[in-house]
Parts: C-alpha cells; sequence; structure tokens
C-alpha cells in the first residue's frame, strides 16, 4: 500500500515525545537472561555481571546517581545489556539514543526538559556521542544537573571500526567530556565483533521491479520517494519529529540514491536512519549502491561513527 508524506503525520506533544521513549521494538523483550556472551571475549560476560548488579542498586532506595557505561564496537550487545537494564529497572524510567535526547533538549528548552527529565529515576542513552563539541557540552551539563537531582544513567557509545586495536576504546574521552559527572559512572569495556556483519563492505542489491510491485500491492505502508526528495522533507522538519514519522512506516524505498554532499544532509539523514531502524522499517532502494551514500572524507571524518553506524544500520534494514 502506497503511502505520500502528506499522509504522514509529524505533530508530536511532550507527552508523546516521552512516551516514545523506550527501547526500539527489536529490543523491547530482551533481558540478561537472553544475552548470550562471546565466550572468545571475556569483557562481555563481565559487562553482563556488571549491568545486572546495576540493575539491582536501582531497586535500593538511594540519593547518590549512578551510572555505568558500555564502551565498545559496533554489535557487541551493548543496547541489549542497555534495554535489559532498563526492563529491570522498577522505577520510572526513559530510553533514547543520544540523538533523541539532544533533539528532545531542543524542542524543550534546556530548562523545560531538565523539569520534565528530574521526573525520572533512570535515563538509558544509547550511542552516545562525542564528536559533536556543542551536543556534548550540553549533554554533560544536562547530566550534571540531573545527577545532583537524583537521576541515574546507563550509556552506551560506539568506536569507529579502523579504531580497532588502535587505542579502539571511547572511556577515556567519554569521562574527559562530561568531567562533571564522571565519577558516578562504572566503565564496562566491551571486545567483540559486529554480529550483524563482519567487515564494513556491505552488499547492497537494488531493489527489482517485481518486489517494488509486490511492496506497493501489499498491506504493508510503502513509502516510496526519491532521495532529494526525503533530504528536503527531512530538513523541513524538527529531527524530534522523526520517529513519529518513522513509526507510520513499515518499508522505505528510496530512488535515486548518490552520493550526500551536505553535511547538515547527511547528519539528517543519520538521524532519520537511526529512527527507522529502530522502528523496525525495511528498506530498498535503486540508484547507486548504498555504500556510495556517504562521501568518503566523511566516513574518515569527525562524524565517521556516525556515519559508519548508519551504513550498518542500513544493511540490517536491507535484509528485512
Amino acid at each position: 500500500m502506497r503511502i505520500t508524506l502528506d499522509q504522514l503525520n509529524s505533530e508530536l506533544t511532550v507527552s508523546e515525545l516521552l512516551k516514545e521513549m523506550v527501547p526500539p521494538a527489536e529490543f523491547s523483550s530482551v533481558s540478561f537472561s537472553n544475552y548470550v556472551p562471546d565466550s572468545s571475549f571475556p569483557s562481555q560476560s563481565e559487562a553482563l555481571h556488571k549491568a545486572g548488579e546495576f540493575a539491582k542498586s536501582l531497586a535500593k532506595n538511594q540519593k547518590t546517581a549512578k551510572g555505568i557505561y558500555f564502551d565498545g564496537g559496533f554489535g557487541v550487545g551493548k543496547t541489549h545489556l542497555l534495554a535489559s537494564v532498563y526492563h529491570a529497572c522498577p522505577r520510572a524510567k526513559l530510553f533514547g539514543s543520544f540523538i533523541s535526547f539532544t533533539s528532545t533538549i531542543g524542542y524543550l528548552g534546556f530548562q523545560e526538559a531538565v523539569t520534565q527529565f528530574k521526573k525520572y529515576e533512570l535515563l538509558c542513552i544509547d550511542e552516545f556521542e562525542l564528536d559533536d563539541p556543542g551536543d556534548t557540552m550540553i549533554m554533560s551539563r544536562f547530566l550534571k544537573e540531573l545527577a545532583e537531582k537524583g537521576v541515574n544513567f546507563a550509556a552506551t557509545s560506539n568506536t569507529p571500526p579502523n579504531a580497532l586495536g588502535q587505542g579502539r576504546f571511547a572511556a577515556d574521552n567519554f569521562k574527559r567530556e562530561i568531567e562533571s559527572v564522571a565519577n558516578i559512572f562504572e566503565i564496562c569495556r566491551i571486545d567483540g565483533e559486529d554480529y550483524r556483519h563482519r567487515g564494513t563492505d556491505y552488499r547492497f542489491q537494488e531493489i527489482s521491479l517485481k518486489e517494488r510491485d509486490h511492496l506497493l500491492s501489499s498491506e504493508k505502508a510503502v513509502l516510496e520517494i526519491s532521495q532529494e526528495g526525503l533530504l528536503g522533507f527531512l530538513g523541513s522538519i524538527h529531527q524530534s519529529r522523526y520517529v513519529k514519522i518513522a513509526e507510520q512506516i513499515d518499508v522505505l524505498i528510496v530512488d535515486g540514491v548518490k552520493t550526500i554532499h551536505d553535511q547538515f544532509e547527511g547528519i539528517r539523514f543519520v538521524s532519520f536512519i537511526d529512527r527507522a531502524y529502530e522502528a523496525g522499517i525495511a528498506l530498498r532502494f535503486s540508484g547507486e549502491s548504498l555504500n556510495n551514500i556517504f562521501r568518503d572524507d566523511h566516513l574518515t571524518g569527525a562524524y565517521q561513527k556516525k556515519y559508519k553506524r548508519c551504513l550498518s544500520r542500513l544493511a540490517a534494514m536491507s535484509n528485512r
């Protein structure tokens, strides 16, 4: 069933915005018991134990804020552990990506965001990003104010694949950037390989006419749109609204794929794909290979973690 941009509702109230801050569908039923550590990497079992102990501590009455930080590469189970902490916490809690938190702060304004978020006992922040000084500074101040009010935190972050084996982990950077609250975080390093893919050269396949016809005649909500049209639309609404858009789509067909040269458009695309991935959207495309959607210098530049995470997620969405 074909849908159009005009049919999509992007309006979002504060209460709706906060209700959306839960683990993505694929992590809706994960737990510590179904996290399977790779025996080749003992740090995974250690992280599982520390995550469980942290979750237990949240059930106790405490006045001092606590935090746990899962540090490792792509696809080693950090989000699984983060969502497990969320599910195990008996108190008021929120779960969201770093981008969803920063966009919500921007949407509400800093002080109103503090007022809203201080009502919760636990904030789970997935994909904490250290590559944007402005956002990192805002989040550091945000965590400090909420920690003073007794809010607890659990967080993850990724390390770009080309950093493997050479100062791979980001913990030192994380602690430095959030210096005011770094002492409350227990650091859990997690080694391992990306369970979704091995390597970064993904095998993307263009959609066939037969599959396109099949999808458009199915009961699924299919948004068929050019890359240019999608980027223009994403630039016309606040990023906090991307989650509302994503939940109304089952399949996204992007036509005319080509390299995105503008950095701002690239970052907005990454943000939307994050929401689409979390919403369980399947992706199909035509045009150039999605391997080429980002410029080479962007893939090795300041925002490389965002772009490389996005490629990994585009590959996963292409196999749905």
